[in-house]
């Protein structure tokens, strides 16, 4: 697949290059062109000068023949900008913006354009290790109904299994994050200390599911 970045800072060289790596082919746009040393003497993607908004600079990127763009720039304005522009002129189907300011970032994910909230994942993330407690979404799908969320468990749910949690509280565990690396459990996978559980639910149910992980699992249950 070819990928257009709009954005050369650290996020963006890093996604260059990993998505490089995955053998697809990269090219990336930023106004400032010393930017584009972030990216190394080995990449081989196109660098692209100019604005990233700018339909002559995307097309020079390759925009017509991308299936994907990415627009992590440091401006919350430029990045909703162009991916607009990416998806609603160049109709590139798989498009995400890098946004600073989480209520706008809600917004525009009901508009339909796939954001990550930079600042707000990231106070999150520390949140969810000081005060762990409940839940938080990580992902919500635009209809605001389903989500993926991170949810607490009691420590009486270790050494059970992910399959008795999943039957005695409803939900499907999406996957584990075990010592920094995901893992998609299987009927088998035991339930070990340290374990973050990601789940798939209802947005309605998150009350009870909550419940049912901070209960812990019913006498007799394995």
């Amino acid at each position: 697949m070819h990928i257009v970045i709009m954005g050369c800072g650290r996020v963006g060289s890093t996604l260059a290059r990993t998505l490089e790596q995955q053998g697809h082919t990269v090219a990336v746009i930023d106004q400032d062109p010393t930017a584009f040393r972030r990216l190394g003497s080995s990449f081989g993607g196109r660098r692209v000068t100019g604005v990233g908004f700018d339909q002559d600079t995307l097309r020079e990127a390759g925009i017509e023949e991308a299936g994907a763009f990415a627009a992590v720039s440091s401006g919350d304005n430029s990045n909703i900008i162009a991916a607009r522009v990416a998806r609603e002129m160049f109709g590139v189907e798989n498009v995400a913006a890098r946004i600073y300011d989480p209520r706008r970032a809600e917004v525009y994910q009901r508009l339909g354009i796939p954001t990550v909230a930079t600042v707000r994942w990231t106070a999150d993330q520390m949140l969810r290790r000081l005060l762990p407690s409940g839940a938080e979404p990580l992902w919500r799908d635009p209809s605001g109904k389903v989500e993926l969320a991170e949810v607490h468990y009691s420590p009486a749910w270790v050494g059970r299994k992910v399959a008795v949690l999943q039957e005695e509280t409803g939900v499907r565990v999406a996957f584990l994050t075990r010592q920094g690396e995901a893992m998609l459990p299987t009927s088998k996978t035991v339930l070990q200390d340290g374990d973050l559980v990601h789940v798939m639910l209802r947005t309605d149910e998150l009350e009870q599911v909550e419940a049912a992980f901070a209960k812990g699992p019913e006498e007799g249950a394995h």
